[in-house]
């Protein structure tokens, strides 16, 4: 009788380094085929400034199982589900910067299935985040069914965990320390703190910080395979729609997209009609916005806001039109669809911040196990992570990696990937 073959393992540590987030599915699912990390119930350690938990809305539930057709369908916010409903994921714990709160604090179970209406993806939480997006459905209108633990954990920047009251940036501003100037010695030693605040003598974890690693820890047994995966712009976050539209458009759009919460203690029935009226609300809106992208006069303009719902579509055409005679309306529908109960965070960090982040971070992940798979996404074209700080940030967390796991096995696909483009266009 034959065995099935062990699991192996790296010599080194493999770091992968992609530029949108959706690109690290590849990695895992090569170190799922090489058989360094099982086929499934896989945990992921993830650190971002968002969940990245949302679904290809109309992906066909089967696309999971064709490698090639499903990372053509994959984007930003939606990689980590369909590896759940395909069963190599089965735990997530979402560690997160003070400036994101899209889904509650805590442990959260769900199941993640195919709906069987529709043949797409869907989950049965209740949370704003699900369904806000439309995903929701009762566990008896799932098939395949996959269960789902989500464990959400705050991380706040160094020394200013325990004393949090109030502004967390303006308590985080009190409580930097000051940058050493040229010459000067940034410790009582004589040594120097370094620019990252990655190295030197890790300080007394704070009681958040235990928190953190002990929620962690309670899901990692010491042999666990897992995967610490890393947006950088969890050290520092932009939201790039606020520069791409005034304030008052962006208030247009939420009066477009705005989602209407359920009751705290609504039942199944009163769910189901919250869903079935956002998917209209969503749907209506991106046929208006693509009628827009054939015909944009003023006639059609006003027929498409006489529909309910759209009384803010005039003005908003209008402020668009009055800045670029031809306005991209599916980037604009693109924009409305983060204006749905919250807005994405906006959060530009201080260099000391960052660093302070990092001290954080490096304490929460010090009594792990070593992982068993590493991947970062820079988040930069996009400008999620500001470009101007993301080679610094990439250059930390790389410095924090090496100190508590050792040598790394470093791949920066994201300069592959961008000098294939440059030859294509030559």
């Amino acid at each position: 009788m034959k065995t099935p073959p062990g699991k192996r393992s790296y010599s080194k540590l493999p770091v992968w380094i992609v530029e949108d987030h959706h690109e690290v599915v590849q990695h895992i699912y090569r170190a799922i085929g090489s058989r360094h990390i099982p086929m499934k119930d896989v945990k992921m350690v993830h650190l971002d400034s968002h969940p990245d938990l949302l679904i290809p809305v109309s992906m066909a539930a089967h696309t999971v199982f064709d490698k090639d057709a499903l990372f053509g369908e994959l984007s930003i916010e939606n990689w980590i589900m369909p590896m759940v409903y395909a069963g190599h994921v089965s735990h997530v714990a979402w560690l997160h910067p003070y400036w994101a709160q899209q889904i509650r604090e805590g442990e959260h179970e769900m199941c993640v299935g195919r709906d069987a209406s529709t043949n797409t993806i869907r989950v049965t939480s209740t949370d704003d985040y699900f369904l806000s997006d439309a995903l929701y459905v009762p566990a008896e209108q799932l098939e395949d069914g996959k269960p789902f633990r989500l464990s959400v954990i705050r991380v706040d920047p160094a020394h200013t965990s325990e004393k949090n009251h109030g502004d967390p940036q303006q308590n985080a501003a009190k409580k930097s320390k000051p940058e050493p100037q040229p010459g000067s010695s940034g410790s009582c030693g004589g040594v120097s703190q370094p620019s990252d605040g990655s190295s030197g003598t890790p300080e007394t974890p704070s009681a958040e910080e235990a928190r953190a690693s002990g929620s962690l820890l309670s899901v990692l047994e010491r042999d666990d395979p897992y995967i610490l995966d890393i947006d950088l712009d969890f050290f520092s976050c932009k939201n790039p729609f606020k520069e791409m539209y005034t304030q008052e458009e962006l208030a247009m759009l939420q009066e477009l997209y705005g989602f209407e919460r359920p009751r705290e203690d609504a039942d199944e029935e009163t769910l189901c009609e919250c869903v079935e009226r956002r998917t209209r609300q969503l749907e209506d809106l991106e046929a208006t916005f693509a009628d827009l992208l054939e015909d944009d006069s003023e006639l059609t303009v006003e027929r498409l806001a006489d529909k309910p719902g759209m009384k803010s579509l005039v003005k908003l055409v209008c402020s668009l039109k009055s800045r670029n005679e031809s306005p991209d309306y599916e980037m604009t529908h693109q924009a409305g669809l983060t204006c749905d109960y919250s807005e994405l965070p906006h959060h530009v960090s201080s260099t000391a911040e960052i660093q302070q982040l990092m001290l954080a971070v490096r304490s929460v992940l010090q009594p792990l196990p070593k992982p068993t798979l590493i991947t970062v996404s820079r988040s930069s074209l996009d400008e999620y992570c500001p470009p101007d700080q993301v080679d610094s940030i990439q250059s930390s967390v790389l410095k924090v990696l090496e100190t508590l796991f050792g040598s790394l096995d470093v791949h920066k696909e994201y300069e592959e990937a961008s000098g294939e483009s440059a030859a294509q266009s030559s």
